[in-house]
């Protein structure tokens, strides 16, 4: 017996996020890195490698959504601590060499992951589900302002 198309539905979005996560929490396990402190090291490569603290905070509240502030301002701390991330007097953030290093390294270990789990998808599926993730982000996002 052939089992049913699923559906796209925000159960079936999460149930996926939370597989894919758990393959790139492996990845973070070995580093030594958490999942929030991953996504600061994301905003702040995604931003040209250097950023105002209170922007780099802000992009990575904003990226993880339910994450309290001052979680994100921790692993901000945790990262500068462990020479990760320096600071300048102006109050600015950027990578130091280890921290481009591991940046690096969690970034190919993910990458490695989705080539996996991608592995075979017709790109026009790939691009017809981007369409489709990128609008419900958008429609999220505007609800969440909204609120």
């Amino acid at each position: 017996m052939t089992q049913p198309t699923p559906v796209v539905n925000g159960q079936l979005i999460g149930l996926t996020h939370y597989a894919s996560r758990a393959l790139l929490e492996r990845v973070l396990t070995r580093t030594g890195t958490t999942f929030t402190q991953s996504v600061i090291l994301r905003s702040l490569a995604s931003h040209g490698g250097i950023l105002e603290r209170r922007s780099l905070v802000n992009f990575a509240h904003d990226a993880l959504k339910i994450v309290d502030e001052s979680e994100v301002r921790t692993a901000v701390e945790e990262l500068v601590a462990g020479q990760l991330l320096a600071t300048s007097a102006d109050d600015r953030v950027s990578f130091t060499d280890d921290g481009r290093e591991l940046f690096d390294h969690i970034q190919d270990g993910g990458k490695e992951v989705a080539s996996r789990l991608y592995a075979g998808i017709p790109q026009k599926d790939l691009e017809a589900a981007g369409r489709v993730l990128a609008l419900v982000l958008r429609r999220a996002n505007a609800e969440l302002a909204a609120a």
